[in-house]
């Protein structure tokens, strides 16, 4: 999910949500500054493991620590030579499940379902501390509450993925009467039909939607899902076997990313500039709104330094049950085989 992407689809596309709009990563060059403190590298001459890693859907600046990991080095210090794919997390999370891909981005729920199919998917590194969907609404129709949207039309992608996720947990969670809710598909036009007053409300990622029409002056209700119910959302996904089998490159990723989010964290406005120079369209004309969904971003990956990466099996153990009670899954699903804290734990940089 290769084509162009206009001006309005970078600013308003979640980089986490959207099949369709995929492109080719852009080359990454980026030129230090004298006084940067670059990570050691392997000696010269040293092999680089290859390793393929699917961010899902459009390069964007949203995936600023994995190019944080390119550009300074993170990755290269590991002996790892990673190369990005984009599109569909779907499709990535399959070729993971078939031992066809090593790594992938996804969220925990999407674990949650591989599993329950019968794809040994393991999350081993949680990189979103927030699930980011959310309900929008202008401020106007007064739609502050889960139970304000009983008699209302939601809007929403499509019946699947974080989305749908999204929905389920919240009826699940606050209690809502679903079949009062009139959940219409509108596809990814959730600002537009918002602002345009085609639906009432409309589910979508909390630094996408929200962040473009408050940009545009509009004064928004926001409800959280995450305010409701903590779900795992995106992080680190491997197979197995690949932990049981070579469970010093999983080691490695997590060495790599954990340092990245954390330089990210500590460093916005260099980790900025590092993903404009990964993501060139992102700038110009662009740059302001990009920087907006980008600190929006900043604000779901912000942990205290002991958690960042950490799982909560709580939060896991939730989710499934949640998911099994929303039939969203058809069976149960052990817990303890979802996620490892092994590779944080362990984790140098």
């Amino acid at each position: 999910m290769s084509i162009r992407l206009s001006i309005a689809c970078l600013i308003v596309l979640s980089a986490l949500a959207l099949a369709s709009c995929a492109a080719p990563a852009a080359p990454l060059v980026v030129t230090p500054a004298a006084n940067d403190q670059m990570p050691p590298t392997p000696a010269a001459g040293a092999a680089l493991t290859p390793v393929s890693l699917g961010l899902g859907y459009i390069p964007s600046v949203q995936f600023a620590p994995f190019y944080v990991a390119q550009a300074k080095g993170l990755f290269a210090q590991q002996g790892l030579d990673v190369k990005f794919q984009h599109g569909s997390e779907t499709d990535f999370l399959k070729l993971v499940g078939i031992n066809q891909m090593q790594f992938a981005v996804g969220s925990g729920d999407q674990v949650i379902l591989g599993r329950a199919q019968g794809l040994p998917l393991t999350y081993v590194l949680a990189w979103y501390r927030q699930f980011p969907v959310a309900v929008m609404s202008l401020a106007e129709r007064g739609l502050d509450t889960p139970q304000a949207l009983e008699g209302k039309r939601v809007g929403i992608p499509g019946m699947f993925g974080a989305s749908l996720v999204a929905w389920k947990a919240l009826v699940y969670a606050a209690g809502l009467d679903e079949s009062q809710v009139t959940l219409e598909s509108i596809g990814f036009t959730q600002a537009a039909a918002v602002s345009q007053g085609r639906v009432d409300a409309a589910l979508d990622y909390v630094a996408n939607g929200p962040v473009q029409l408050r940009l545009a002056g509009r004064d928004l209700n926001v409800i959280r899902v995450s305010d409701y119910i903590d779900l795992p959302s995106n992080g680190l996904i491997t197979h197995e076997q690949i932990i049981a089998e070579n469970p010093e490159l999983v080691q490695k990723m997590n060495n790599a990313m954990l340092a990245a989010i954390r330089y990210t964290l500590a460093n916005p406005d260099e980790a900025f500039a590092i993903s404009l120079a990964a993501v060139p369209e992102a700038g110009g004309d662009n740059e302001a709104a990009n920087r907006a969904v980008f600190d929006a971003s900043l604000e779901l990956w912000r942990a205290a330094d002991a958690e960042i990466g950490r799982s909560d099996p709580a939060a896991w153990a939730e989710a499934a049950r949640f998911m099994r009670a929303m039939g969203l899954i058809e069976v149960d699903v052990p817990v303890d085989v979802l996620f490892t804290n092994q590779f944080v734990d362990a984790a140098t940089e």
